[in-house]
């Protein structure tokens, strides 16, 4: 009996602790589990936060940097002193009322702008001229500065061209010293020929295309002062702490 009674005990004792392991099991995963949500929950709001840092302090792509107008003033003149033609250079480029910011390529573009729009009005002033002259030798060179005007708005409405590319995208990459080179090439055709045309007006020695001269004396201080801009871009552009290809 004493030893039934044993083997009896002996499986109440056991069998109480084989129930526990099971539980200790449990809470162990469940405190695993735990741990592991809260590191997830530190890492994602890390990660969170540091995204709406980053947007809060970097401002979009697109938006470009805007000076107040005494702080583009300057800054135009900083571009405008490169030039010959200073004061015709500022003046210019003023009257566009254009957003004012800090960015040399920026101003070379306006430049631009300023010799297309004044060579585009110009090109039609000979064909006036020509109507109301009986100068054959006059009417001759008039024509002359016609045709050469058409070559030279083409040779600008290239570099303008390039232009539009360089102002979509980010201009210090893609004004490459190949496309730099390309717009000094066409600039520089556009004023031989206004040079052509002032030649052959000299020759002439009328007083009926005295007017166009004026004009195209004009005309080619605003070409000038584009192609030297655009030749002194890169030391602008490192001037004003931007960066060139």
């Amino acid at each position: 009996m004493d030893s039934i009674n044993f083997f009896k005990g002996y499986g109440k004792v056991n069998n109480p602790a084989g129930n526990q392991q099971p539980a200790s099991n449990r809470r162990r995963r469940i405190l695993l589990a735990a741990s592991l949500a809260v590191f997830l929950t530190i890492v994602i709001g890390a990660m969170i936060g540091a995204l709406i840092y980053e947007s809060a302090t970097e401002p979009p792509e697109s938006e470009e940097e805007q000076l107040p107008a005494s702080d583009s003033g300057e800054s135009l003149k900083t571009v405008c002193v490169v030039t010959q033609y200073l004061d015709s250079c500022i003046n210019s480029i003023s009257a566009l009322n254009d957003p004012p910011k800090s960015d040399p390529v920026h101003f070379f573009n306006l430049s631009l702008q300023v010799s297309q729009r004044e060579l585009a009005s110009l090109a039609s002033l000979p064909k006036t001229l020509i109507s109301k002259s009986n100068d054959r030798r006059a009417e001759s060179a008039l024509k002359d500065c016609l045709n050469l005007f058409d070559d030279s708005l083409s040779q600008l409405n290239r570099s303008a061209e390039l232009m539009k590319v360089a102002v979509v995208g980010p201009a210090e990459k893609l004004l490459t010293e190949m496309r730099i080179s390309d717009m000094q090439t066409w600039i520089s055709a556009a004023m031989t020929d206004q040079d052509t045309c002032l030649d052959g007006l000299d020759e002439m020695g009328s007083t009926v295309v005295d007017e166009l001269r004026a004009r195209v004396h004009k005309s080619s201080e605003y070409m000038s002062n584009s192609l030297a801009i655009l030749n002194n871009l890169k030391s602008l552009v490192e001037k004003f702490g931007l960066k060139m290809p």
